[in-house]
Formats: C-alpha cells, structure tokens, sequence
C-alpha cells in the first residue's frame, strides 16, 4: 500500500508546491482517520490543497463555504412535509459523504459550528426524530484565516479538540515561488487530478496502522509530554485523554509512512506539534513574553528526557 501512499503523495505535491512537510501531515491525519484544520493567511493554496486530496481519492466529496447566514440544517439537511405520504422525510445535508470541506469555518456562527460536534467525534447525526450513522471512512477539512476577526467566530477549545491536527502551509521560498508563476495555470486546474486510493484501499491501510508495534517506553513518552502541558507554567489549559491518544494514532501514522512496524520517540517528536498547537491555551505570562505555542510545546519537550522523568 505504501506505492499507492506514494502516488498520493506526489498528487498533492503537485499541486502544493515546495511543501513536503504540509503534504505528509495530511496523509498522517487521513490514514489516522482525523480531522483536519488548515490555517493560514489568504492565498497560499489552503482550498486547493483540500481539493486535490479530495480529488486523489475515490470518495465522495462535498464542499460548503461557511458564511455568517448559514445554519445547521444547512449542514446536517432538514425535514421536509411530503404531501404524497402525509409525514415528514428527511432531506440528508452535505455532511453526509466521506470528506467534507468546511471552507472558512470561523466565518459561521458557533450555533451552526457546533452542528459539527457529534459527526466529527461520534461519527453519527441525530435529528430531533433520527440516528444516522455516517459512512466510514469520514474526514472532515477545515479551512480558516488567522488574520481576519471582523465577521468571525472564533472556534471554541471543544471544537479545537476534535481537529487531530492543525496546520499551517505557510509562504513558498524564492524558488518555488517561481515554479508557481511559471506553472500557475497547470497548478490551478485539478482536472488532471486522478484518484489513486479507493475506499477499500484506505480503510486497509488505517487497519494497519492501527496494528503498528507500540512499546510502553514510547506511552510513557507521550503521557509525560501530555502531563507537563497540564503542569506547566506558560499554559493554562493542557491537553486533553483526547489529545494523547491523536499523539499515539499519528506517531503509528509517521512509523507506518517510514516503512516501520514501530513507533520510535522521533516519531512522537516530530508529530507532536500539530497534533498538540491547537488544543493549549497559553497563559497571559507567556502572551506578554510573545511566546507561541510551538515555542512551548519545544520547551516541554526539551525538558523531558528519553528513558527517564523530567529535566530539572
């Protein structure tokens, strides 16, 4: 399976050019089967990157720009009077598929947000009258803007907590940069785009990642990172049993994608951070020192030694 992990791969670098790193932790996140938040300032292929992964599996695949006016039905469907019957039917939303992109989640309301809660966690949507489980596997793909506040809704620590990862695309340097304005319209059109894994593919491989060896040398690892955000003085809000377990499924992820059947601490270390930057909340001493959260998930791991408790 891993020469089909390739060519999805390669399907994605193609259309995000010059990042790698952004490219793997996608895949992790979806042969973990977890949800993912991009964000980033305009422009830097956030969309298209969900678009292509979209596009590179045999799924089906439903998009919804988030505006202020939209409301959970809009999201979950509605139910509707049939005259023929003379009962009420329910008319399934968009969320019923396999990976659904939330474009500029941020700009709803938390009313039509938290429409999301019980899909993203449970896997289930209930209605005031039904139960529908959806269909597996189930991602959903996040998009928001950091920089814009007016006429948006910041997303609530619940929410965050059921992103397995958040990312971030950031800038291309000089020379891919240059590679996009001479490729730009080739880079645009996605049409070219074939899938390459089905549903059978990836539920196998998420199987198999599941299976990856995990000894309790590298458990104690992550619960002692998982502990010191909870002890730590520049955080006020640590990560949760929720987060811990996202740190094990994607360091089995990161194994399985360098043809292991391991997970080695390199693996935790290098995962560890979008797993864990959006789900800490830090303290007002470490906004006014201009700290971000990466600076102290590195603190925290520095100060924990391998094979031993923590660093006086």
């Amino acid at each position: 399976m891993l020469k089909k992990i390739e060519l999805l791969m390669d399907n994605l670098n193609n259309a995000i050019v010059g990042k790698k790193d952004v490219v793997e932790n996608v895949i992790i996140a979806l042969i973990s089967n977890g949800h993912l938040l991009i964000e980033d300032v305009p422009g830097v292929g956030k969309t298209t990157l969900a678009k292509a992964l979209a596009k590179s599996l045999d799924l089906t695949y439903k998009r919804v720009q988030f505006t202020p006016d939209l409301t959970p039905s809009d999201i979950i469907g509605i139910s509707v009077f049939d005259k023929d019957t003379g009962s009420f039917i329910f008319k399934k939303g968009p969320i019923f598929c396999n990976i659904f992109l939330a474009d500029e989640i941020n700009r709803t309301s938390p009313k039509t947000q938290s429409s999301l809660l019980q899909a993203m966690e449970e896997f289930e949507v209930s209605t005031e009258n039904e139960h529908f489980l959806l269909e597996r596997p189930f991602l959903v793909l996040a998009t928001q803007n950091p920089i814009e506040y007016q006429g948006t809704f910041p997303l609530p620590e619940a929410q965050l907590d059921r992103f397995f990862m958040k990312i971030s695309i950031g800038y291309p340097n000089k020379n891919d940069e240059k590679i996009i304005l001479r490729d730009y319209l080739k880079l645009k059109n996605l049409d070219n785009i074939e899938p390459v894994l089905s549903k059978t593919d990836l539920l196998f491989i998420t199987k198999e990642v599941d299976e990856i060896i995990t000894h309790d040398e590298i458990i104690e690892y992550i619960i002692d990172i998982v502990n010191m955000t909870r002890n730590y003085k520049s955080i006020t809000l640590g990560a949760s049993p929720r987060a811990s377990i996202d740190i094990l499924k994607a360091s089995k992820a990161k194994a399985y994608l360098s043809n292991r059947n391991y997970v080695i601490h390199d693996d935790v270390k290098k995962i560890i951070f979008p797993v864990l930057r959006h789900r800490l909340v830090l303290s007002a001493e470490a906004r006014l020192e201009k700290k971000d959260t990466d600076e102290v998930i590195n603190e925290i791991i520095q100060r924990i030694n391998i094979g031993a408790r923590y660093v006086k």
